[in-house]
C-alpha cells in the first residue's frame, strides 16, 4: 500500500478585493486517481483546517465527481506534524494561492529534500512548482538544479492576466535556481520527467501528471 502526501496551499487572498487559493481541478483529478490505485492519501497544509478554493475554478459545468472531492480539504492536516518518511511520494497541486505559502515554508522545504532524497517521486502541477522554487537539498544545491523540468509559464500568467498580481513570475524563477525549464505552448499539456521529479505545466496537464506518479510507483 502506497502512501501519498498532497500539500495544498492556504492563502485565500492576493489582496482585499482579489481571492484566491487551490485550483480544485488540480487536487481532484490526482486525488480520484490515486484513490482508484488504491493509495493511502494524506492531504496537508501550511495552516492545516479548510483549504481555500480558487473561486475562478469553480464553473457551474464543474464534474460532480471533481466537486465531491471539496470533502476532503475541510480538514487538512498540519503539515508541520507530517513525517516525510511515511510516503512513497508527494504532490503539489497549484493554484495561484500557492506562490504566497510555499515558496518560504521551512517545513515544506524539509520535506521535499528528505523524500527526494529518500529516492521517492516529488511531483507537482501548474502552480504546484512554487514550493519547489526555493527547496534544496543536503549538498546546498536547489532541488530543482540541472533538472528537467515544467510549471505554468511566464507566457501564460500574462495569458491569465495575472502577472502583476504575483510576487514573482514562477518560469524566471524555476531557471533561476538553475533547472532546465521546458515551456510548451500555452495551455498545452505537458509533462516532464527527470527521474523521480514529475511535473507539469497547467490545469490540462493534470491528469498526465497524476499518472505518471501512479506508473511510476508502480516501478518501484
Amino acid at each position: 500500500m502506497k502512501n501519498i502526501l498532497i500539500v495544498v496551499t492556504s492563502a485565500s487572498q492576493i489582496h482585499e478585493e482579489k481571492q484566491t487559493g487551490l485550483w480544485l481541478s488540480e487536487f481532484a483529478e490526482p486525488y480520484i486517481e490515486f484513490t482508484k490505485a488504491g493509495y493511502n492519501i494524506t492531504v496537508a497544509s501550511p495552516l492545516g483546517g479548510q483549504t481555500p478554493i480558487d473561486p475562478s475554478s469553480l464553473s457551474d459545468d464543474l464534474h460532480q465527481e471533481i466537486r465531491d472531492t471539496l470533502i476532503h480539504l475541510k480538514n487538512t492536516v498540519l503539515l508541520n506534524e507530517v513525517n516525510a518518511a511515511d510516503y512513497d511520494a508527494i504532490f503539489l497541486p497549484g493554484g495561484h494561492g500557492t506562490m504566497f505559502d510555499l515558496p518560504d515554508n521551512a517545513k515544506l522545504q524539509t520535506l521535499l529534500r528528505s523524500i527526494y532524497e529518500a529516492n521517492k517521486i516529488v511531483a507537482a502541477v501548474c502552480h504546484g512548482p512554487a514550493g519547489l522554487v526555493n527547496a534544496k537539498l543536503s549538498n546546498g544545491r536547489y532541488l530543482v538544479e540541472g533538472k528537467r523540468i515544467t510549471a505554468f509559464t511566464d507566457s501564460e500568467e500574462h495569458a491569465a492576466n495575472m502577472a502583476t498580481y504575483m510576487p514573482f513570475f514562477l518560469e524566471k524563477k524555476l531557471r533561476e535556481a538553475g533547472s532546465v525549464f521546458i515551456a510548451a505552448p500555452d495551455w498545452t499539456a505537458h509533462v516532464e520527467v527527470d527521474g523521480n521529479l514529475i511535473t507539469g505545466q497547467n490545469p490540462q496537464s493534470t491528469l498526465q501528471v497524476a499518472r505518471k506518479v501512479i506508473s511510476n510507483l508502480a516501478d518501484q
